[in-house]
C-alpha cells in the first residue's frame, strides 16, 4: 500500500510540475502587441488559433491527472487496514487506565514510589474532561 501511495505522489508531483511549465510557456490572449491597438482576430471569442491548441490541451490533461492523483491520495490516506473499536474518547480512557495500572517505579527507573495518604484529594482537571464515563 505504501508503494502505491508513493507512486501516486510521484505522479502528482510530475503532473504539477508539467502543469506549471505548460502554463508558463503559453502566452495570454492580450500578449500580442496588436491586441492593444485593436487587432481584428484578437477580439474574437477564442482568438485566431481556435478553441484549443496543443499546449492548452496538454495543460488540461496534466490538471486532470493532478486532480485524480489528489483524490487517490485522499482515499489512500483515509483508508485504514485495522479499524479500532470504540470512539476516540473510549480509546483515550483505555490508554489512561492502562498507564495508571503500571506502577510508577516501572515507568521511571530509579525513582521510589511514595503512596498517597487516604485523605489527599484526587487531582481532576478543572474542565471536567476527566469525568467521561467509561464502560
Amino acid at each position: 500500500m505504501q508503494v502505491m501511495m508513493n507512486l501516486v505522489l510521484l505522479l502528482q508531483l510530475v503532473s504539477a510540475l508539467a502543469m506549471i511549465g505548460l502554463v508558463l510557456v503559453q502566452h495570454g490572449k492580450g500578449a500580442d502587441m496588436g491586441a492593444s491597438f485593436g487587432s481584428g482576430a484578437s477580439g474574437s471569442l477564442f482568438g485566431a488559433t481556435g478553441s484549443a491548441n496543443f499546449l492548452s490541451r496538454s495543460t488540461a490533461v496534466a490538471a486532470t491527472v493532478f486532480f485524480v492523483c489528489t483524490l487517490a491520495l485522499a482515499y489512500f490516506g483515509n483508508l485504514r487496514s485495522v479499524r479500532p473499536s470504540g470512539s476516540v474518547l473510549e480509546q483515550a480512557a483505555a490508554a489512561a487506565s492502562a498507564a495508571a495500572s503500571v506502577p510508577a517505579a516501572a515507568q521511571i527507573p530509579g525513582v521510589a514510589v511514595v503512596p498517597q495518604a487516604a485523605s489527599a484529594p484526587s487531582l481532576a482537571p478543572a474542565s471536567g474532561a476527566g469525568q467521561i464515563p467509561t464502560q
